[in-house]
């Protein structure tokens, strides 16, 4: 958000300047001057509008357009200062008049726009907590899962124990705040007992390969990211073929990113196809909270379907 408001103040800069400027030279040297105020003002407004959100969160609409409008008039005025420190620039009267409304014009339409985006957001917020909801534990899976305790109970309690936990331990999670966020290890282990129940009910036809960077377990990523997408590799990847199938979950840091992958032979195709409630919602969550630093990509291919993630540390 921030990178989008200071291109923009940029962008209009730099257009409002080519409408005045005679000739190249004087368009680069003018924007080359007013990067200066514009820059540090666009800067100066955002951190203190964050710093100071829960105050401005208090006060009605009109005192919040207000007080930020002022703001931005004082921060330009303030960009303007610091120019002065680097070049003697004459500080008539209408200038600085001219540079205070200007602050304000430029925080009005940031203000704007970025209670435009809050707005746009709430209908794909609510979707995805929605389709969230959906695809958190499907009943299909509780019911195998609690016949196969069933059935285990006499042949081995240990066992009947160890699967009954890890479903305990998955209902928790999936009943949890889902506004949080979570450590990529904390996913990690989730989805090991997700796979740990699903290895009892398939035994051998479910082959598991795990290879996981310690480096990146430290990333932050939303609850139950990756439960179901190893949930969709079992269900289409496995339990449509007698043979079984191969899930490998995989985690990469690189420099400041950490790639995570899901894949999963393809053999016949499920009983019932999927609606990509999972995927869509993984990729509407990942955009909430990462916006365009997330990547969420799917390569399917004839023996094989992946999906890859690669978000920020």
């Amino acid at each position: 958000m921030v990178l989008r408001a200071v291109l923009g103040v940029q962008g209009l800069l730099a257009l409002g300047l080519a409408l005045a400027a005679r000739h190249l030279e004087e368009w680069m040297s003018w924007v080359a001057s007013g990067t200066v105020v514009t820059l540090s003002a666009v800067l100066l407004w955002l951190l203190l509008v964050c710093a100071g959100k829960r105050l401005l969160a208090q006060l009605s609409e009109p005192w919040q357009w207000a007080s930020l409008l002022g703001l931005g008039a004082l921060c330009s005025s303030a960009g303007w200062q610091l120019l002065n420190l680097a070049a003697l620039e004459p500080s008539t009267g209408f200038r600085l008049i001219s540079i205070g409304v200007a602050g304000a014009a430029v925080a009005a339409l940031l203000l704007a726009w970025m209670k435009l985006r809050e707005r746009s957001q709430r209908p794909a917020d609510a979707l995805a907590q929605l389709v969230e909801l959906q695809a958190r534990i499907r009943p299909h899976f509780l019911f195998n899962t609690l016949n196969s305790a069933i059935a285990l109970v006499r042949l081995d309690p240990l066992k009947a124990e160890g699967l009954l936990e890890d479903l305990s331990e998955l209902f928790r999670v999936a009943l949890a705040d889902a506004t949080t966020v979570v450590r990529l290890d904390e996913e990690v282990e989730l989805a090991r007992r997700y796979l740990d129940i699903e290895q009892v009910r398939f035994g051998e036809r479910l082959r598991l390969h795990w290879d996981l960077d310690p480096a990146a377990s430290s990333a932050r990523v939303p609850p139950l990211l990756l439960q179901p997408l190893v949930e969709n590799a079992v269900r289409h990847g496995v339990e449509p073929n007698d043979e079984g199938g191969d899930v490998e979950i995989r985690t990469r840091r690189r420099g400041s990113e950490v790639e995570i992958c899901v894949s999963n032979s393809v053999g016949r195709a499920a009983q019932t196809s999927g609606h990509g409630l999972a995927l869509r919602n993984v990729r509407q969550r990942l955009r909430l909270m990462h916006d365009v630093a997330a990547s969420f990509e799917l390569s399917p291919s004839p023996g094989r379907f992946a999906v890859r993630i690669v978000l920020p540390i």
